[in-house]
């Protein structure tokens, strides 16, 4: 059964444009002839309680963009665009700031229309749509608002329980059978929609990014931002749907919750587009990256690292080439200023003039490659050598009321070393950076940043900047003359340029105003830096200038991030919180802890394992030693594992429950309730593994009782 339905729009801040495809063609300085269609169809929304109505074949194409063409007064965002999303691809869509990914979602779901172009879905897809401030029903609670997901599904039980009540008053009536084949009927579509376990998913997934049971009845009007938009990328991910849009779905999600994340996208059959800062996720969750840059879109068949790998060179031959045409242009221009007096030679430097003008107004001058006109320039230095001791914690304790964050903490850095904090969120990260710049207080023990060091300190909160400043001011307040104009040259390098410096801090973006107090934070050459969440914000770009800065910083760095390829690059010990009040420090960066919790965990199944089997051992010795011995009925049938030794039965029986115990943890996949034929094989399997372990274990007890 299908909903039709339009997914609501949401108000743009400046309204796209129309214009004719002449017009267009002007702006956009596109040389072939655009036509203009019209693309408004709706959205089919199949039903989330029932099973798939519709198999795609994996290489079939769900949306199809040709030659889009959009934009907004004054901006082009995409000129001409072509791009494919297949069935069950993951595909990682990056560009810098402002290149228009958010845009590209909102024509994907319908929202805008393109100026020109055509955009192609099809016609049964089911869109699950995840934007970076989600809207959520206040007066619900949070399994509540989260399970509304399934409200179909929850309407069907409702009608069961209603169907079976009434076969109970109905019982002796004429209208039982007919009830009871209604019943019947239900029961079916429930169990194939996934019965009543959608409550049990619902928690695993609320569980899997780090909500608590004592959370679950909580009003969303009381949760906190970032708590309200881990309700609705849970509620998106149990969504029945064809293609997952997720804008930035890591914000607010704690390294747990983010490896979470990964696992249930990775194992997802459906499609997604993700657009994300977080280069780990898109190293192991996508097959492709959409790299969309100067209004056109670039497939590259892998995942990101061997993406940047690529780009990278390609960013150098465009730079080459750059540099070759603007010394041929440079050269061109100079020969004719210089011998345009010389009348021998005056013709030929018309000549050469004119072919310098007819390149350029055929297009065939090659622009300034982008990434290197909006990258960074970041160059931390410190205005004098530290001491060799920076910051020492001696027997600290911070509690509040009853949750204690740190109990006898200990904890010293020298200059030089780079230590990166990671924990679950509310284990005391960011408490502790801020006792180590002496905003909180410990209530037992010391914190003691030694005096007389410049220290940088970056507020994830953006707590530092005042909003009504200019982002000139943020560096040197109300400079003149001079220094103005030096305080001007140096913000260019965090890429604000012309009357971007005289802008309010209050109007800039997040990212914005992180460049803005990196910008502060590097004019004052700190012999020690404290970063909490540095690249919040910052787009791949940015992140990439910040963290070749912080591998040439020679102070000491204390930081915060759940950035997995940030921590890999820049740190050299980690500060591990794995819960409030314990502490683990460690050298190496996350590559090195991820290795050590893997060989830890495999060290702990491993040991579970053999006590399991030792347990089982145990149960059938002691078993040995109470059975009597019971001869069987002469009219039993022969077991069909009588030739079977003693010790055979017994491994048998070990290696069955090991498959049964698999094969039971299956059933905690989140694919196997989306698919309803993968869950009846499963539920098979598992009944015959039962019987034949009920069979082997009756044989067993029979050969005890013979053998006692």
């Amino acid at each position: 059964m299908l909903c039709r339905g339009v997914i609501p729009s949401q108000p743009e801040t400046t309204a796209p444009f129309i214009v004719s495809p002449e017009e267009w063609n002007a702006r956009s300085g596109a040389e072939k002839p655009a036509q203009v269609t019209e693309p408004g169809r709706e959205i089919l929304i199949q039903s989330l309680a029932l099973p798939r109505a519709v198999a795609y074949h994996r290489d079939m194409a769900i949306v199809s963009f040709q030659d889009v063409h959009f934009g907004y007064e004054e901006q082009v965002l995409l000129d001409g665009l072509d791009w494919t999303i297949h069935r069950g691809e993951k595909v990682g869509l990056v560009g810098p700031n402002g290149s228009g990914k958010t845009t590209l979602f909102r024509l994907i779901l319908g929202e805008l229309k393109p100026a020109v172009g055509t955009i192609a879905r099809n016609r049964d897809l089911r869109i699950a749509y995840l934007p970076q401030e989600p809207q959520l029903d206040s007066s619900n609670t949070l399994l509540a608002e989260v399970a509304t997901t399934f409200d179909q599904l929850q309407g069907l039980e409702a009608r069961v329980a209603e169907v079976a009540q009434r076969l109970a008053d109905q019982h002796d009536t004429d209208q039982y059978e007919d009830l009871l084949t209604e019943y019947e009927e239900l029961q079916h579509r429930l169990e194939a929609a996934g019965g009543y376990r959608y409550e049990t998913l619902v928690k695993m997934v609320l569980g899997g990014l780090g909500f608590t049971p004592a959370s679950y009845d909580l009003p969303i009007s009381v949760l906190s931002g970032g708590q309200k938009c881990r309700a609705a990328l849970a509620q998106m991910l149990l969504q029945e749907a064809d293609l997952l849009l997720l804008d930035e779905p890591t914000n607010h999600l704690d390294i747990e919750a983010t490896r979470f994340l990964e696992n249930f996208l990775a194992e997802y059959d459906g499609a997604a587009v993700i657009v994300s800062h977080d280069r780990y996720l898109l190293d192991r969750v996508v097959s492709k990256i959409a790299d969309l840059d100067r209004r056109q879109i670039t497939v590259y068949p892998c995942a990101y690292s061997d993406y940047a790998e690529s780009k990278q060179t390609r960013q150098l031959t465009a730079e080459r080439e750059y540099a070759r045409q603007q010394e041929w242009l440079h050269h061109q221009r100079e020969y004719a200023e210089r011998v345009k007096a010389d009348k021998s030679r005056s013709r030929q430097a018309a000549g050469r003039l004119k072919q310098v003008e007819r390149l350029e107004r055929e297009g065939q001058v090659t622009e300034k490659p982008a990434h290197m006109q909006r990258r960074m320039a970041i160059r931390l230095t410190s205005g004098r050598r530290a001491g060799e001791m920076v910051l020492r914690c001696t027997g600290v304790r911070k509690a509040y009321d009853e949750v204690v964050l740190f109990d006898d903490f200990n904890l010293e850095i020298y200059r030089g070393e780079k230590i990166g904090i990671i924990g679950p969120n509310g284990v005391g990260k960011s408490t502790l950076l801020k006792m180590a710049m002496r905003q909180i207080a410990p209530d037992a023990g010391e914190v003691r940043l030694f005096e007389n060091l410049e220290v940088g300190y970056y507020d994830q909160e953006h707590a530092g900047l005042n909003m009504d400043h200019r982002v000139i001011d943020v560096v040197v307040e109300r400079p003149t003359g001079p220094l103005e104009a030096r305080i001007r040259s140096f913000l260019a390098r965090f890429l604000f340029t012309g009357d971007d410096v005289y802008k309010r801090v209050g109007d800039l973006s997040g990212g914005e105003q992180s460049r803005a107090m990196l910008a502060r934070l590097v004019w004052n050459n700190p012999q020690v830096l404290i970063l909490d969440e540095p690249t919040n914000h910052l787009d791949i770009p940015a992140r990439e200038a910040l963290e070749e800065s912080l591998i040439e910083y020679e102070g000491a760095i204390l930081l915060v991030s759940h950035d997995r390829y940030f921590l890999d690059r820049v740190v050299n010990r980690l500060l591990v919180l794995p819960d409030r009040g314990t502490y683990e420090l460690m050298i190496g960066n996350w590559s090195t802890y991820e290795q050590r919790v893997a060989e830890r965990e495999k060290a702990r199944i491993e040991a579970e394992e053999q006590a399991r089997k030792q347990a089982r051992r145990d149960a059938r010795m002691r078993a040995r030693q109470a059975i009597k011995r019971a001869p069987p009925p002469s009219d039993e049938p022969a077991s069909p594992f009588a030739a079977w030794s003693l010790g055979r039965l017994e491994q048998e029986i070990m290696d069955r429950e090991e498959k049964l115990a698999a094969t039971e943890a299956m059933f905690a996949d989140p694919a196997v309730y989306r698919d309803a034929e993968r869950a009846k094989a499963l539920r098979g399997e598992v009944e015959s593994l039962r019987a034949e372990l009920a069979a082997l274990n009756a044989e067993w007890e029979r050969r005890i009782d013979e053998e006692s």
